[in-house]
């Protein structure tokens, strides 16, 4: 018997796992995935954003706020990048300027702190290649960028740390009442549980409208990106966005704490919960719009397309809280844009009602920091010729394009809720993110997961299940 069950090892799902790893209890997370991070929080424009889009008084606009004020601290205890790079909505029209004053007064509401309205001559002067046409914009200093990936992944493996279970590949197909607690089936058999967190994504609706008789539903909205090469990634210095509108904060343009530049997304109702292929009118649209807001943007150096899809309730608004017929069922639902931003938020939000509803206690040895993978780029040339010294794997670089090195693969595979496949590893090191996009390291890369796991090559995959990478051996021989 659990006393939490978490469905879904999403940014929501990490984030709630960690904050109740500080209390004495048995948690669980149980993820249909490979690994964490494998559906909408590993697919998004990477902005941590300051707030001021949310109506006035919505779970949306509450929870971005304080995100955002809890990232700084998150992501130096957890040992992940973090940039506060700022945010621009630029106005490209004279007549539209007013809009610009509206998201000002709901940001101030809002308790968004530091924004600016910019003429024309200040907007150049921060960014001198955004759009020769614009008028003003909003400025926001507390804007960010961060990686997702790293973002979910060390707060799951900090969660790991402190007690609390993962079971991947493990699909929750009903949920049903068992005494006052929750009985949770899945293809690898059932789960007892006190509590349930419903962070499910864009199947947070389906659990949710197992148990309880007020329905909500959620749309699949695919938004296409693309992601151009470091060589460019200076473009701009801020995150650019248009003024918003009812489809979302529209197509930016922004630097990547990486270094890239990435550019979307689109805006794409559909009905596939798993329909991430771009289409050519996607990626066609993304680009005339963005070049609205920036000049010159050099899309001859895109390095991939991707798309992800976001979790949209039909309010437009969050869904969290414990459903008035389905007492011991939390919910974490429709967590869209700006939910990447809100995770930290949700997470307490979530910990403090259980902690309240389970009389918690903190744990005494709770460990809040994590330390990350090491990055030798970081270090001087003394100091990673050391490294190379006592671990001469530091010295053999597997990714050329990304310059990671078999030591930073061989932690990705050895740490808490370790890689198992080709894009675990690329989001734990981005052994693959470069410029030929995994041309070169993959085979590299396999050779270390079957040294290290004991897989057969047959069985190794892209992203788990299905997605094997190898379907024979050339030159076999017929006994």
């Amino acid at each position: 018997m659990y006393d939490v069950i978490i469905i879904g090892a999403g940014v929501t799902g990490a984030a709630v796992a960690r904050e109740l790893s500080r209390y004495d209890i048995k948690v669980c997370v149980l993820e249909k995935g490979e690994d964490v991070c494998v559906g909408t929080s590993k697919a998004n424009s990477a902005i941590v954003h300051a707030g001021f889009d949310a109506a006035e008084g919505s779970l949306m606009a509450k929870m971005n706020v304080r995100g955002n004020e809890l990232m700084t601290d998150l992501c130096r205890d957890l040992d992940i990048p973090f940039k506060r790079n700022g945010s621009m909505v630029v106005c490209i029209h004279e007549e539209e300027k007013e809009g610009l004053q509206v998201l000002y007064e709901r940001g101030i509401k809002n308790g968004v702190k530091e924004l600016y309205i910019l003429n024309r001559e200040e907007c150049l002067e921060k960014e001198p290649n955004l759009s020769d046409k614009v008028v003003a914009a909003l400025y926001a200093p507390t804007g960010g960028i961060i990686c997702p990936f790293m973002l979910n992944i060390a707060m799951a493996e900090n969660a790991c740390e402190n007690g609390v279970e993962f079971k991947f590949d493990t699909e929750v197909t009903g949920l049903s009442r068992k005494g006052e607690g929750w009985v949770v089936s899945t293809k690898k058999g059932d789960f007892d549980t006190k509590y349930v967190v419903n962070a499910a994504g864009l199947y947070s609706d389906v659990f949710h409208n197992m148990v309880s008789e007020k329905k909500i539903h959620i749309t699949p909205r695919r938004g296409d990106y693309c992601l151009l090469d470091k060589e460019v990634g200076d473009l701009v210095s801020c995150t650019i966005f248009p003024q918003p509108t009812k489809l979302g904060k529209g197509v930016l343009v922004s630097p990547t704490i990486h270094g890239n530049l990435i550019v979307g997304p689109t805006a794409v109702d559909i009905e596939d919960k798993e329909g991430t292929n771009t289409t050519a009118a996607g990626i066609d649209d993304l680009i005339a719009k963005a070049n609205d807001h920036v000049k010159n943007l050099p899309m001859r150096k895109v390095i991939t397309s991707f798309a992800g899809l976001r979790a949209h309730e039909d309010a437009h608004e969050f869904v969290l809280g414990e459903p008035e017929d389905a007492p011991g069922f939390i919910d974490c639902a429709g967590i869209e844009s700006p939910g990447l931003t809100s995770c930290p938020a949700i997470g307490e939000y979530v910990g403090g009602l259980l902690k309240e509803k389970m009389s918690l206690k903190e744990k005494e040895n709770f460990k809040k920091t994590r330390k990350g993978i090491l990055d030798p780029t970081s270090l001087s040339v003394e100091e990673r010729n050391e490294l190379i010294k006592k671990d001469p794997s530091y010295g053999k670089i597997i990714c050329r394009c990304e310059s990671v090195s078999e030591g930073e693969i061989l932690d990705a595979i050895r740490r808490p809720l370790g890689a198992r496949s080709l894009d675990g590893v690329k989001r734990r090191t981005r052994a693959g993110m470069g410029r030929c996009q995994a041309g070169f390291c993959s085979p590299r890369v396999m050779e270390i997961l079957n040294r290290e796991l004991g897989i057969p090559y047959e069985e190794l995959t892209k992203s788990g299940g299905n997605s094997k990478l190898i379907v024979g051996r050339t030159k076999e021989v017929e006994a």
